[in-house]
C-alpha cells in the first residue's frame, strides 16, 4: 500500500553518502522534529534525474530552505557509493543529504517501488517528492510513469 499524506514515515536504517564515505542513518533522526522535503528519482545517473531532477533541488536550496525545511533528502535504490559519486558530479556538498536505498527496502515500505526489470534496472523507486513534518507527510505528489512535473523543486517550492 502507497504512504498517504497523514501517515508517518516508516522506522528504519539506511545509508547516507557523506563526504567521509557512508554512514549510517535512521529516518527516525531524519525526520522527527523537522520539516523534510525527500525526493525519490530512479536512480542515480539516469538522464532526468541527473539533467533535471538533482540540480532542481541543488539551484532551489536555498528557496526551499527559506520556506522552514530543516532538512532535503534525495533518494533513490542505489548503493551509498553510487550516491555519492552522484552527489560530487553534481556539486551537491553538504546541502542535501544523499539516501541510497540499496536494497529498495525503504521504497518497498513506502508502497512506492516500480518494476524495471525489463529495461535492465531492476526494481527502482518511483519519481516522487514528499514533505513532511515530525515524521508525517503532509504533501506527496507521485509522477505518473515517464514524467517530470509534480516531484521537480519548483512544484515542491509551491506545495511549501
Amino acid at each position: 500500500m502507497t504512504i498517504q499524506v497523514g501517515d508517518t514515515i516508516p522506522s528504519m536504517k539506511l545509508m547516507a553518502a557523506t563526504a567521509n564515505g557512508p554512514k549510517e542513518v535512521s529516518t527516525d533522526d531524519l525526520f522527527k522534529g523537522k520539516k523534510v522535503v525527500m525526493f525519490a528519482t530512479p536512480g542515480a545517473f539516469t538522464p532526468t534525474c541527473s539533467a533535471k531532477h538533482l540540480p532542481g533541488f541543488v539551484e532551489h536550496v536555498d528557496a526551499i530552505r527559506g520556506k522552514g525545511v530543516d532538512t532535503i533528502i534525495c533518494m533513490a535504490v542505489n548503493d551509498p557509493f553510487v550516491m555519492g559519486a552522484w552527489a560530487k558530479d553534481q556539486g551537491v556538498g553538504d546541502k542535501i543529504v544523499m539516501l541510497a536505498d540499496g536494497s529498495g527496502t525503504f521504497t518497498r515500505a513506502l508502497g512506492l517501488e516500480l518494476d524495471l526489470g525489463p529495461r535492465g534496472l531492476g526494481t527502482r523507486s518511483q519519481r516522487f517528492a514528499l514533505i513532511a513534518e515530525d515524521g508525517k507527510v503532509t504533501h506527496l505528489a507521485i509522477e505518473q510513469p515517464g514524467g517530470f512535473d509534480v516531484s521537480r523543486a519548483e512544484a515542491v517550492l509551491a506545495a511549501l
